[in-house]
């Protein structure tokens, strides 16, 4: 009987169907070569194998298989499906961001496919062969060539010592790890007294001997907390802990346990900034076991990974960030989602637009393992679905060990200004602090949430500001290079030296970033050493390693950095923390802006005081009676989160609706006023008063497209599912109007 396969290839496409030749032995989840179009080779994956002929004429064959074993499990694949359905895209696009680049040969011919085509690194394997195993034969050998070839005799010895230390070793040993040169090598294999295999480099796992940190009486509480709902059947739990509470530990114990049963865990980050200083932290518990996974890994690592794993029998632990959910864990019994509040979680560009995070429950649902989410500052979406019980819940209130919490102290910008006490971009009361913490021979951290010198440059005459000619946004100032950037297209060019449109004065900054916060603090204590984190600093993994090594060192006294410096670091020096510009976090028009300016200022706070004797935080702001302001002060969590889930539940806002912004991209303003209209006529009729705009945006143009956009809003008890799929339809009916077809509709689904 003739077979068929749908096959997903990595197109905005649903799954074709080609046939599966005659003694081609196909399983569902493999990587094959199939030939798409008249001529264009692509790699697909096995989504269904079955007997119903399409209805088309001709049905081309599968080419070939690539890989030797499935790349995904069923899981997996249900996985992928959720994702697309849940997000609106197709499960090519999934496939497009699940797997590495490398895994994704395509070409116009055969051979062009072949030349692209993945091939795995080989090594040499050495090892002895088998009749000097026996010992007596071994010995014999070694004693007749020990003066005649030193050489031969101390590679021999090297290989049988390669095992426990009790017998002869009769496994191979990786060539690369002998002292051995080629020609003794060589000279060995040709007597018959060594054998050489060439084959793939494997990465070998370390063993079971874990030597866990000891837990407080407060963090053995919260452990058995987490137990207790996973054991009440509850697949995930929220582990709520202030900063420096001790939630790794915690974590440690619970991957300790599962590796120790076989299952693979995988501990998920929201920034690759994070990732060093926890994979370090980890391989002093658990050795080679742990694997690290993100976009700074060349594109070959990243395959290896990834094929690695997929023929694992288990026992794996990945650290890595959003992207790693899709490594083919195939005994995934362990999710781990640190500082789950992040908005790095979310991918925004391309689609899947998917959230790491919701995406880590269902995965583990379909795996049949658990998820633990942690956070000092947890979401409102988890805290409450926590409080509600819907997800287990333990709580850590107290810092680990001596630790105590820093001292908060709230500054003035405003009346510091009246007064005469403001030195730049400083307070006095910081600046005083600064110079204290320094005489102590203590460290200090400056937090301002924006990079490069000055927002933007300025005519003092006419008011002329530098603008991005692709975007509607200002160049941000850049001194080191004296050039202006558009932080939304990468658009650069130089200062202008007089303005532009009076053609008498000189430009001059406006506003303060990092860069210019970095020079006007090594002004103010010239003998301080000052360094920057931000993306403009770390042009690579070696350069961010070393800035943070320095500081951990202590061989720099102030760091200076945006977002970069609020997550997960541990530095005992730092007692000092000052949140420079907290006004720039609060007025942001969004309904998360007072959610996340509590989470960004005490994750920067929870940086100082790590140790016994505490520390202090400055906050710089112009509304010293903001309720957040006095809520971070307090370190009042619950205080933010009801005052911000009562002021959501009257608005209609997540968690008590779900959102799903469609934004509408075209060259020609007045056509894209057209289509937005339409589409929003099409949806009222479908939703009427759920669905918000067409508005324009606050950056309404971007690589010279004009952008506009409709925000749908679905009440919590409403059936989601229900709303994506008549969404679809409007979109389709919307998709196939001549006029707008050149319209670009980008769908996200729980924007953030």
């Amino acid at each position: 009987m003739p077979r068929y396969a749908d096959i997903v290839l990595p197109l905005a496409q649903p799954a074709y169907t080609f046939a599966v030749p005659d003694g081609l032995s196909l399983a569902e989840g493999q990587a094959v070569a199939v030939q798409f179009g008249p001529r264009r080779f692509y790699t697909g994956i096995v989504w269904r194998i079955h007997d119903r002929r399409p209805d088309f004429k001709t049905v081309k064959p599968v080419s070939r298989i690539l890989y030797d074993v499935p790349l995904l499990s069923a899981p997996m694949r249900a996985l992928w499906e959720w994702i697309a359905s849940y997000y609106m895209c197709t499960v090519g696009e999934v496939m497009r961001v699940a797997l590495p680049s490398l895994m994704k040969p395509s070409g116009d011919t055969e051979e062009e496919f072949s030349e692209e085509e993945f091939r795995p690194r080989t090594e040499s394997y050495v090892a002895l062969a088998p009749a000097l195993c026996d010992e007596e034969r071994f010995h014999e050998l070694c004693e007749r060539i020990e003066r005649r070839a030193p050489k031969q005799y101390e590679t021999l010895l090297e290989l049988a010592s390669a095992g426990d230390g009790t017998r002869i070793a009769t496994g191979e040993v990786a060539r690369r790890l002998l002292r051995a040169d080629r020609s003794v090598l060589h000279t060995l294999e040709r007597k018959g007294w060594i054998t050489v295999a060439e084959r793939e480099r494997t990465v070998e796992c370390g063993g079971s001997a874990f030597r866990l940190p000891e837990l407080t009486s407060h963090q053995q509480q919260a452990l058995s907390a987490l137990r207790a709902a996973y054991a009440e059947g509850r697949s995930t739990a929220l582990l709520q802990g202030i900063t420096g509470s001790g939630k790794t530990e915690i974590y440690i114990h619970l991957i300790a346990e599962v590796l120790r049963s076989g299952g693979d865990v995988l501990l998920l980050v929201p920034e690759i900034a994070l990732t060093a200083q926890l994979i370090e932290r980890m391989e002093r518990i658990f050795g080679s076991r742990v694997t690290a996974y993100h976009s700074k890994l060349t594109n070959r690592r990243r395959t290896e990974t990834y094929l690695r794993l997929s023929r694992s029998e288990g026992g794996e632990f990945v650290v890595g960030v959003r992207s790693s959910i899709f490594l083919p864990l195939k005994h995934l019994q362990l999710v781990i989602v640190d500082e789950e509040h992040d908005a790095s979680y979310k991918q925004t560009e391309p689609a899947p637009r998917y959230h790491a995070r919701d995406c880590a429950v269902v995965m583990a649902r379909l795996f049949g393992g658990r998820t633990l989410l942690g956070s000092a500052t947890p979401s409102l979406e988890s805290w409450l679905n926590a409080r509600s019980g819907k997800y287990g819940y333990a709580i850590l209130s107290e810092r680990y060990g001596a630790g105590r919490l820093p001292a908060v102290l709230v500054s003035d910008t405003l009346r510091a200004a009246r007064r005469g006490e403001r030195h730049a971009h400083f307070n006095k009361l910081l600046l005083d602090r600064i110079g204290e913490t320094l005489a102590r021979g203590e460290q200090v951290m400056l937090f301002q949430n924006r990079r490069g010198f000055s927002p933007y440059v300025a005519c003092t005459e006419c008011g002329w500001t530098a603008r991005c000619p692709q975007c509607n946004v200002t160049l941000t100032y850049h001194k080191n290079g004296s050039k202006l950037v558009c932080h939304y297209c990468g658009h650069t060019e130089p200062v202008p030296a007089k303005c532009p449109s009076c053609r008498v004065t000189d430009v001059v900054p406006v506003g303060f970033g990092t860069e210019k916060i970095e020079e006007e603090i090594a002004r103010v204590f010239p003998e301080a050493r000052v360094a920057r984190l931000d993306r403009d600093s770390v042009t690579s993994e070696r350069a961010f390693n070393a800035i943070i090594a320095d500081f951990a060192e202590r061989r720099t006294d102030i760091l200076v950095g945006t977002q970069m410096i609020t997550k997960g670091f541990d530095f005992g020096g730092v007692s000092l923390v000052g949140i420079l510009n907290a006004d720039n976090l609060l007025n942001n028009p969004d309904f998360r802006a007072s959610e996340r300016a509590f989470q960004l200022m005490m994750q920067v706070a929870g940086r100082a005081g790590r140790r016994a004797d505490g520390g202090e935080v400055g906050i710089q702001t112009s509304e010293p009676g903001h309720p957040v302001i006095r809520q971070v002060a307090g370190g009042d969590y619950e205080a933010m989160a009801c005052e911000q889930l009562a002021e959501r539940e009257s608005f209609f806002y997540p968690p008590y609706a779900r959102l799903t912004s469609l934004t509408l991209r075209h060259r020609d303003p007045m056509l894209l006023r057209r289509a937005a209209a339409e589409l929003a006529s099409g949806l009222r009729t479908r939703f009427g008063r759920r669905l918000l705009g067409p508005m324009t945006p606050p950056v309404d143009r971007i690589r010279g497209e004009y952008l506009l956009s409709l925000l749908l809003k679905i009440e919590s008890g409403a059936s989601f599912a229900r709303a994506r799929e008549l969404l679809g339809a409007e979109l389709t009916r919307f998709g196939a109007l001549a006029d707008f077809k050149s319209v670009t509709v980008v769908v996200n689904v729980d924007p953030q």
